[in-house]
């Protein structure tokens, strides 16, 4: 199961740091957005990324009763949404908005899953 979260931790850091990249090609308005590779990466690594997620809740015997994993779907869930936000909002100040809600959130998503506390300040 170490592999499982190994590959689990591997891909959320990937998954920040392609975000952190289209995001810049976002605020710059790059067409390299619209690159193939671009827009289906994200998708293949954040769906692996998932997929390991809840073979470790599975594996580990945990469940969605704990708080600390329901906390950590709903950020994800917010992240999601701002990274939508960011990327496609025509406006920078909405985009500004996006890329601060996705950062805060992804840093709430790895505190609490450090910690597996849903208050981890």
């Amino acid at each position: 199961m170490s592999l499982v979260r190994n590959l689990h931790v591997l891909l959320a850091y990937e998954t920040v740091i392609g975000f952190v990249i289209r995001m810049a090609l976002a605020f710059s308005g790059s067409a390299s957005l619209a690159n193939k590779a671009v827009r289906i990466l994200p998708h293949i690594i954040d769906t692996v990324l998932l997929g390991c997620g809840f073979a470790l809740v599975f594996a580990l015997d945990h469940s969605f009763g704990e708080s600390w994993l329901t906390v950590k779907l709903l950020a994800l869930l917010a992240y999601i949404g701002f990274g939508v936000l960011t990327l496609r909002a025509s406006r920078t100040p909405l985009r500004l908005l996006g890329a601060a809600g996705a950062l805060l959130s992804v840093g709430y998503i790895f505190l609490v899953a450090l910690s597996r506390n849903p208050l981890p300040f």
